[in-house]
């Protein structure tokens, strides 16, 4: 039957780089899935790198917020101690006491029908020393009941605003 010519010199090179139409059957199959696997992997790669920046980018901001969680838990505490040794009964005992007030009496209360319940009472009078307006923290103060001080230091009071109050309010 007929077979092809054989090709010498430049034409052999020329069909050897540039194969015809039967050698490229099998060749032009394979090419692009080639390619298509490797476009694959390599955006799976990128697609992973990707993954990986936003979760650590994450982890960086958790991180963050749980310092920055655990210091306003511990400043609420400490304020928390703070109002808690403010609020005590003793302070505001020794607060009351340099701020002038006296303990009362006994209470009297007002019926609805406008009779009065109880005998009233004044409270104890104010002794003539007057005791400078100075609020301490409490951590300065000793708690012993032997350690009252015999001099008070000279501090000059500071002056506080007195409250207005509108009648019927």
């Amino acid at each position: 039957m007929s077979r092809k010519p054989e090709l010498r010199g430049r034409a052999a090179r020329l069909a050897r780089l540039f194969p015809g139409p039967s050698g490229s059957g099998p060749q032009a199959a394979r090419t692009p899935f080639v390619l298509l696997v490797v476009l694959l992997l390599g955006g799976g790669l990128i697609g992973l790198l990707v993954l990986n920046s936003a979760l650590s980018e994450g982890s960086f901001k958790l991180d963050d917020l749980q310092k920055d969680t655990k210091n306003l838990t511990d400043e609420e505490q400490a304020l928390q101690r703070d109002i808690d040794s403010y609020s005590a009964p003793d302070a505001l005992v020794r607060r009351a006491r340099e701020l002038g007030m006296v303990p009362g009496g006994d209470p009297a209360f007002l019926n609805p029908d406008g009779t009065v319940k109880g005998v009233p009472s004044a409270a104890a009078q104010q002794s003539a020393v007057q005791v400078p307006l100075v609020l301490r923290p409490p951590e300065t103060i000793t708690h012993s009941p032997a350690a009252t001080p015999t001099t008070t230091p000279a501090v000059t009071p500071t002056p506080t605003p007195t409250p207005t109050t509108t009648p019927g309010r």
